[in-house]
């Protein structure tokens, strides 16, 4: 609608970021309603926001059209991966004089979370590339980042093999690298290898022969020896690619400094990456509840009787799906805001850069979740039983939220952060996630 005929039917000025007196006679059940507020709260004023949202928001667009139907057939988004590349959504962070954006941290997640809007699936599967970007800024060693810089720009994404299904005990690796020749060669089996099948390079965490703990090394999917299989069977985010990888006498490409994988904000990264997915699918299940209370025509006997976009219960209703809406973006937000000053922050030593983005990312962690699960719940009730066909498929929301909120699960990250509370006990560096006391001959299921 004309910024002027909306003047003139509502009675307010014609600059329309002023809000004027409104003649409350001018408004009619068929009135348009003006949104006015937004879901990106403390959008920076620079600009630099609004300049990467205007060229990724058409494709997030384009691939919210078919978000719905590719999570009821089970459609892996190879083609809306093939459209943020073309964009290359992936190189965001890196400077624009190396090839990049230049985007910030806090640029990176807004827009993060709007892809999630659109599709949460496609946004978790970017969640291994996000925090190896990061890891690749960090690196001392100048050749090896201007290396990975490149291959960023030139649009190549890298996926994840950290975890072990079972049978490694925990702080250990059953996936191994050894020397051959000049060459190292890597060897094992992974699981929750999200993204991986999209990407043209993985991160594999392996035990290495002379250093201790985990370390990183990363392969080419494209070798003979990389074998990537969508057997994820979760009931959610099912399109992300979650499965095996199998790794048979695959050459190592690179192997990450020693000095990195020792206080690493890597771990907080991938963590955000979640959060700003479960604030995407809140978005999302606040759009779904507005258009369909919009649409809706039947009423319940036990109602008002008044239209259900009247019905002041549902009203209600709408109205706090929004405000978690807002709330979880913002907690997602100031948590990223806290991450970026600490990354940019020369003087805290390693150690403290570490517990200062763990501490943020399980703050944010410990009061998103039920928030949004909450969204996702509240959405039926305001639409009844018809909203549970699976022809709607808005379950998909709820089984999302649900099976996102299950990685890292949150009851440990508030021990943590109550821990650090009362006995001033810093958070400890990831390491391996494995069975605890003896192995089963078998392993896990």
């Amino acid at each position: 609608m004309a910024i002027d005929s909306f003047a003139l039917a509502h009675a307010v000025e014609a600059d329309p970021n002023i809000f004027g007196a409104v003649n409350l006679d001018a408004f009619t059940s068929d009135t348009p309603a003006r949104h006015l507020l937004k879901l990106t709260p403390g959008v920076p004023l620079n600009g630099h926001y609004d300049e990467l949202a205007a060229i990724f928001r058409p494709v997030f667009a384009k691939i919210a059209v078919g978000a719905g139907e590719r999570d009821a057939n089970r459609t892996l988004p190879f083609e809306p991966v093939g459209w943020l590349n073309r964009v290359r959504f992936g190189a965001l962070r890196i400077p624009v004089a190396a090839g990049g954006y230049g985007a910030s941290v806090s640029d990176l997640f807004r827009l993060l979370i709007e892809l999630a809007e659109a599709d949460s699936q496609v946004a978790h599967l970017w969640r291994s590339h996000i925090g190896f970007v990061e890891s690749v800024l960090l690196l001392e060693d100048d050749a090896l980042r201007h290396r990975w810089i490149e291959r960023i720009v030139a649009g190549q994404i890298v996926g994840n093999a950290y975890t072990e299904r079972g049978g490694n005990r925990l702080g250990t690796l059953n996936t191994t690298i050894a020397r051959q020749g000049e060459r190292w060669i890597l060897n094992g089996e992974k699981y929750y290898c999200t993204g991986t099948i999209y990407a043209d390079w993985v991160a594999v965490a392996v035990a290495h022969p002379a250093r201790a703990g985990r370390q990183i090394a990363v392969v080419s999917t494209q070798h003979s020896g990389v074998k990537i299989f969508d057997d994820w069977d979760g009931f959610g985010q099912q399109l992300t690619g979650t499965g095996s990888t199998t790794f048979e006498n695959v050459p190592v490409d690179t192997i990450l400094p020693d000095e990195q994988q020792v206080n690493d904000p890597e771990s907080a990264i991938f963590q955000l990456v979640l959060l700003g997915v479960q604030a995407g699918i809140t978005r999302a299940v606040l759009n779904d509840v507005r258009s369909s209370v919009q649409a809706r025509t039947r009423s319940f006997s036990t109602g008002t009787g008044v239209p259900v976009r009247e019905e002041p219960q549902v009203l209600q209703l709408v109205g706090e799906i929004s405000g978690t809406a807002f709330a979880v973006d913002s907690i997602v937000l100031a948590a990223v805001a806290e991450i970026e000053i600490a990354l940019a922050d020369a003087s805290l030593s390693p150690a403290e850069r570490f517990a200062v983005c763990e501490l943020a990312a399980d703050r944010a962690q410990a009061v998103v979740q039920p928030l949004v699960l909450s969204a996702a719940t509240k959405l039926f009730d305001g639409l009844g039983a018809s909203a549970t066909a699976k022809g709607c498929n808005l379950d998909r929301h709820w089984r999302n939220a649900r099976t996102v909120a299950t990685h890292n699960p949150a009851i440990y990250k508030a021990r943590i952060i109550g821990d650090y509370e009362v006995n001033g006990t810093a958070p400890q560096q990831l390491n391996a996630i494995g069975d605890v006391g003896a192995i089963p001959a078998t392993g896990l299921p």
